[in-house]
């Protein structure tokens, strides 16, 4: 059975204990990262859209970076959306400053009625590098 390491982006770990869940896990060579949402350092959603998911974008950003990843280790991609119609063009040009070049990871967007105060959370898999199986 593979072995389960904990991920956490400094600074935010008191979110993630107030929750009782982690930012991400490591196992079997993969990153497997929980949604991340736009909030700022208190967890309070930002209110502008935009700005809300370029922070979530920010947030995963920091996550990857704490397994030794970037959002070109990612191969899988889901993005929860309140209100997509209008939002859907929000999230494409976001996306574009933080996605790179092809080729992309794969890519689901959902809609749903509810993120507890947020627009927009974004969920991720990424591979892990050679060596980066036991980052805590």
């Amino acid at each position: 059975m593979a072995e389960r390491v904990a991920i956490f982006p400094a600074g935010r770990q008191d979110i993630y204990a107030r929750y009782r869940y982690s930012a991400a896990v490591a196992s079997g060579g993969f990153l497997f990262i929980s949604g991340q949402v736009g909030s700022r350092e208190d967890g309070s959603p930002e209110p502008d859209p935009e700005a809300q998911l370029r922070l979530a974008f920010q947030n995963l950003d920091a996550v990857l970076a704490a397994a030794g990843c970037d959002f070109g280790d990612v191969v899988d991609f889901t993005v929860f959306i309140v209100d997509p119609e209008p939002l859907l063009p929000v999230f494409g040009k976001v996306r574009d400053e933080f996605w790179g070049p092809a080729p992309w990871p794969t890519l689901t967007a959902i809609g749903v009625t509810w993120l507890s105060g947020f627009r927009f959370e974004l969920k991720a898999t990424a591979r892990l590098r050679e060596g980066n199986d036991n980052n805590g």
